[in-house]
């Protein structure tokens, strides 16, 4: 059996919502692994959905760069969001999205052996940086759209620097209306995008694995009802279309007037500007999501070092 921490107790319920001892019980049910325990909360109705931004826990910075109709994400981990106020980080960062844009690099790995303009490669600088800054620092990721016909709109919400911060969106629309009723629409969608965490342009695309896992919680959920397994199905089926359908950016509700779906905002811009109009792809790069960040056990640390048990 796990040992189930106080830490670990506080870290579901920070996540979950859900009470101290009900937290308790579920890490004991679940042998102490967090994720199986929100699912054993949510499945119990003790716990909302899992919240997005909830694993958000790396600082640094998520850079964005367009030129014509393309356009890239990358972000950049460091220890402290100290570093991510630094001149250096932010110059360092603003030009391996550059890079990217420049290069068409798609991961991480091919950006740290591309060049950089100061001379070496991007892995070097960032050897470089880490010496002179002190701290540890790592190129995360990269992601690219673009479109035949259209515009790309990039949008940071909150931002440290211009194209700099540490939620970064980009949207590409298709077509052949005017550029600037493209780019209002965009920003609009953009700025959506960073406050909804769409998991995917439509429910078609949402990763499977992730549709089988609400696909069990609603089936624990629905099987407390006690009714007949026909119903029960239904249920089910009903739940996994709901969830789908709030997390599928075409379908997701437009935050500015929260009943109109994103499809239909596309459509009407279209309509009115006497053009095609569609939404193709987007980026969107929160700073740290999907890190767990490690939490110490300071009193147990000091116990360590002193030898006692």
């Amino acid at each position: 059996m796990a040992d189930i921490t106080a830490a670990t107790v506080k870290e579901l319920r920070d996540r979950s919502g859900a009470g101290m001892m009900d937290c308790k019980k579920a890490l004991t049910e679940t042998n102490g692994d967090i994720e199986a325990a929100t699912d054993w909360l949510r499945a119990k109705g003790l716990a909302a959905a899992q919240k997005k931004s909830s694993r958000t826990a790396a600082e640094g910075l998520v850079g964005v760069a367009v030129a014509g109709t393309k356009g890239v994400a990358v972000e950049v981990n460091s220890e402290t969001d100290f570093v991510a106020k630094n001149d250096q980080f932010q110059d360092f960062v603003r030009t391996v999205s550059t890079i990217a844009l420049e290069s068409g690099v798609s991961d991480a790995e091919a950006l740290l052996a591309a060049s950089y303009p100061s001379g070496g490669t991007v892995s070097e600088k960032l050897v470089a940086n880490i010496a002179t800054i002190g701290e540890n620092q790592n190129v995360r990721r990269v992601a690219h759209v673009s479109v035949n016909q259209g515009v790309v709109v990039p949008y940071v919400h909150n931002a440290a620097a211009p194209g700099l911060g540490k939620i970064g969106v980009l949207v590409a629309l298709e077509g052949d209306a005017p550029a600037d009723t493209m780019e209002t629409l965009g920003k609009q969608i953009a700025m959506h995008i960073a406050a909804a965490f769409p998991l995917a342009l439509s429910a078609a695309d949402i990763d499977p694995v992730q549709l089988e896992r609400e696909r069990a919680i609603a089936t624990e959920k629905a099987a407390e009802s006690g009714k007949p397994a026909e119903i029960i199905a239904k249920m089910v089926d009903g739940a996994v279309a709901k969830y789908a359908k709030e997390n599928a950016l075409l379908s997701q509700l437009f935050v500015m007037d929260n009943k109109t779906p994103i499809a239909d905002v596309v459509a009407k811009a279209a309509k009115e500007a006497g053009a095609s109009i569609t939404l193709t792809s987007y980026v969107r790069f929160q700073l740290g999501e999907g890190i767990e960040k490690e939490v110490s056990d300071f009193a147990a640390e000091v116990a360590a070092a002193a030898g006692v048990a």
